[in-house]
């Protein structure tokens, strides 16, 4: 066998293995050889062969000469945890490359700045019979020039030679990696040198693919990730005790920083551009209507630094005890201090603080060694992993409240001083994506909100709405590269953003905010006498509420009553369900809040996207038309009860009416009928108590006249009417722009669902989202509606655009409605219809 002589595979200056930052380099344990400091940014081949080895992160590769040798060679130190930033493989496995041929690219200035040291080992790591000599001295290199000599030698053996004993024992064990690079050449040859003091043949799997457990480059060769799991077998006198070794070994993370996961980022959209938007014009999805302009501002927030090792267990317990305390204390202070959506998002975040999971997670971090900032950020990571990657949409977006939570915690143990960016008044804020407490925190006066990422139903469009911000959401890339300062429109009800409008466009916004203004005002000054058409009708406009701290500026909006109480919100982020006494007392808050006018309660509408920890529930292939809403009441029948009984204690007797989630069947209403009359009969009420139905099935819409003579009233949630009739999921916003409440056939829906109640004399409202719409409410009024609950800073502008049109305009424009094919063409109706009937 002749020598081969190994060419530099890179520019740089030769260096003593010894000098390596690295034990497991400098101590040979996976091969004799050098290393170089490299100045130029490509590895060649240092002779000719074939690749067997190429790390799926591009920062190591090895190359197997015509004699069997494999030559490992890997770029800088801890270069794995880069994952893959900064190298350009240029080769793939099983490729036969020529002397000095390019390999890998790498961008030498970015593994300067992100890597512990640059320095590349150059390893003989299978000898194929050979042996390392004539190597260069330190000094400089170029490319191409002798760095060493593979000699062969009678007495070397050509791969790692295993005991052979065939009276030994076998045995197997399976583990997962939890280490978080994966098997990377540093553990690997931990592993190999362990395997090599055991009388044992050791070998490791990963699906129908194995190694010897003494290979180095075998075991590289299967590529084992983070949360892969291995099967370690064993055959000889040492069998269980070497399996024993090296399970204790990879379990004990080998001295590894620990992993913190990545938390994949709600899917970031192309900007639409539908056909009919001019250049310039960026699609969006409305998550809070409205027109506004202003100058733009990038909202960017940065990780917080943590260190990864701990100064000890008693000294980060503390640390994180004295941290978590102080969060405790300001979110509960927070949320004393906030209304509506605000305080129910923040109560949701002090539940998320007290779940012992997160605490035993972060005590078992800690434990290991790690500070108590990394042990939090890993704990919540790891929970927000598994509801970004869960499959469903708006439990996705509930991993932002952690991450939330993430954020304001380090910043407590690191003594960051708790920043409030400061916008001008006027200013249209665009975001990546944006938690919860950047709203909250930010001061009133933005004109607008624009998110290239979430969706419509997260916690940052809910607070928007609430706030009467006009918010886009899901528009995805091109709005982070609009300018600093430059000048835009942002008009959510028509789901677009201008983001170069012309001086016209600019003065015709401003134009129509100035008269919107107008009408709001006079809006809210006429906002508490009733509501009549211009004809005389009466029709009834209420406010969709969720908890006590809405009811009284609902009323203050003009509401004559909530028409849809949503009490989730009592149920979820909680370890167990309210008693009957806590719910009563909520209840009774509210109603109180209203003096007396209707109050129309939603039975629990959990399952699906909203589930409660407390409650035993199977998987579900599709949540959606699984368990939920009066489904699972009836399905926990306890649960169902004490909520009714904590209904029926409200005084006085008959203010609350009872409304039903989901139904599809008239069974559910009679089943829910007869528990509700025995415990009226128990609790000795003689009061007639109104039970209702929520029409958000097709199901329920077509048999609205059958379900009508066993309700006493139908109220249709437009937002789940719409997803499932046009089977449109409206948490995802891949299809969020294209669901629309105003296509026509959830229209024709909702006209047989008011005729199938007018029927039997009764009435029909909407408590859907299409009720807050100024442009929806004289179709739903033609259609049939007498009832409107909207969101209660809509109040004012929907009980002002009521008086302005008449019950008999509105029935001829239903009319012409229901004959469009789509809900664009109903919408330039519903426009045109605007502008001829709103008064000047």
């Amino acid at each position: 066998m002749a020598p081969i002589i190994l060419s530099a595979p890179l520019e740089g200056w030769v260096t003593p293995l010894e000098a390596v930052p690295d034990p497991v380099f400098a101590g040979r344990m996976l091969g004799d050889g050098i290393a170089i400091d490299p100045t130029g940014d490509t590895l060649h081949a240092p002779c000719a062969g074939r690749i067997v080895g190429l790390q799926a992160t591009g920062h190591a590769i090895t190359i197997e000469a015509e004699n069997g040798a494999q030559i490992l060679m890997h770029l800088g130190i801890d270069t794995v945890a880069l994952d893959g930033r900064g190298f350009t493989p240029l080769v793939a496995i099983g490729d036969q490359v020529a002397s000095g041929d390019p390999l890998i690219r790498f961008d030498l200035d970015l593994l300067v700045q992100s890597a512990r040291a640059v320095i590349t080992p150059i390893l003989l790591t299978e000898t194929g019979g050979t042996v390392v000599s004539d190597i260069a001295a330190p000094g400089p290199i170029a490319v191409g020039a002798a760095l060493m000599t593979l000699q062969p030698t009678a007495t070397s053996a050509g791969a790692p030679q295993e005991p052979h004993d065939a009276s030994g024992i076998s045995t197997t064990r399976t583990l997962r990696i939890d280490l978080p690079h994966g098997l990377h050449a540093r553990p690997a040859a931990r592993i190999a040198a362990l395997a090599r003091e055991r009388d044992a043949t050791v070998t490791i799997a990963k699906g129908d693919r194995s190694a010897s457990a003494r290979s180095p480059t075998g075991m590289l060769g299967l590529g084992i990730a983070f949360g892969d799991k291995i099967t370690l077998s064993a055959h000889g006198h040492d069998a269980d005790q070497a399996l024993d070794a090296l399970v204790a070994l990879i379990a004990g993370g080998m001295g590894e920083a620990p992993a913190t996961p990545a938390i994949p980022s709600p899917s970031l959209p192309p900007s639409p551009v539908p056909d009919d938007l001019a250049p310039g014009t960026i699609g969006g999805v409305c998550a809070a209507p409205g027109l506004a302009v202003g100058p733009v501002r990038q909202h960017r927030t940065a990780d917080i630094e943590v260190p990864v090792h701990g100064r000890g267990i008693a000294a980060e317990t503390q640390a994180f005890d004295d941290a978590h305390s102080q969060l405790v204390q300001d979110v509960a202070r927070q949320a004393l201090a906030a209304r509506g959506p605000a305080q129910a998002i923040l109560q949701a975040h002090a539940a998320l603080l007290d779940d012992p999971e997160l605490r035993e997670a972060t005590d078992a971090g800690i434990a290991r060694g790690e500070s108590a900032g990394q042990a939090w950020r890993m704990a919540i990571r790891q929970q927000a992993y598994i509801l970004r990657t869960g499959g469903n949409a708006r439990l996705a977006e509930r991993a932002d409240d952690l991450l939330d939570l993430e954020r304001r915690l380090l910043a407590l143990l690191v003594g960051a001083a708790p920043t409030v960016d400061l916008y001008a008044v006027g200013t249209i804020l665009i975001a990546d994506d944006l938690l919860p407490s950047d709203l909250i925190a930010i001061p009133e006066g933005l004109a607008a909100l624009c998110i290239a990422r979430g969706g419509p139903t997260s916690h940052v469009a809910i607070l928007a709405a609430s706030m009467g911000l006009p918010t886009l959401v899901a528009a995805g890339a091109a709005v982070l590269d609009i300018a600093e300062g430059t000048r835009i429109i942002v008009d959510a009800n028509k789901g677009r953003l201008l983001s170069h409008p012309t001086a016209d466009e600019i003065a015709a916004a401003e134009v129509q905010q100035a008269a919107t203004a107008r009408r709001r005002a006079d809006a809210l000054a006429t906002a508490a006498v009733a509501c009549h058409t211009a004809d005389g009708t009466r029709i009834e406009v209420f406010a969709n509420l969720g908890a006590a701290s809405e009811a009284a500026p609902a009323v203050a909006n003009g509401a004559e009553g909530c028409g849809l109480l949503r009490t989730e919100f009592l149920f979820l982020d909680r370890d167990t369900a309210p008693s009957v006494a806590e719910q009563h007392r909520d209840y009774q808050a509210i109603a109180d809040g209203l003096a007396g006018r209707p109050l129309i309660v939603r039975l629990l509408d959990i399952g699906g996207d909203k589930p409660a920890p407390y409650l035993t529930m199977a998987a579900e292939e599709n949540p959606a038309l699984g368990l939920r809403g009066i489904r699972v009441g009836l399905a926990h029948p306890a649960l169902l009860e004490d909520q009714l009984r904590a209904i029926l204690q409200v005084q006085p007797i008959g203010q609350c009416r009872i409304m039903l989630p989901m139904v599809a069947r008239v069974e559910e209403l009679r089943d829910v009928r007869r528990v509700l009359d025995r415990l009226r009969a128990e609790m000795e009420i003689a009061t007639p108590i109104a039970l209702g139905i929520m029409v958000e099935t097709p199901a329920a819409a077509v048999t609205a006249d059958t379900l009508a003579r066993e309700a006493d009233f139908l109220s249709i949630g437009t937002n789940d009417l719409t997803q499932y009739t046009l089977a449109m999921d409206r948490a995802n916003p891949a299809v969020a722009s294209a669901l629309d409440g105003l296509h026509p056939a959830v229209l024709r829906l909702i006209a047989q669902t008011c005729r199938g109640g007018a029927m039997h004399g009764r009435w029909t409202g909407v408590c859907g989202s299409l009720a807050s719409d100024p442009l929806a409410v004289p179709i739903l009024l033609g259609l049939g509606v007498t009832e409107l609950s909207a969101a209660p800073a809509m109040v004012p502008t929907i009980k002002a655009r009521v008086r302005e049109i008449s019950l008999e305009a509105c029935r001829a424009h239903a009319q012409a409605v229901l004959a469009c094919a789509c809900a664009p063409e109903v919408r330039t109706l519903a426009r045109r219809f605007a502008s001829e009937e709103t008064p000047a």
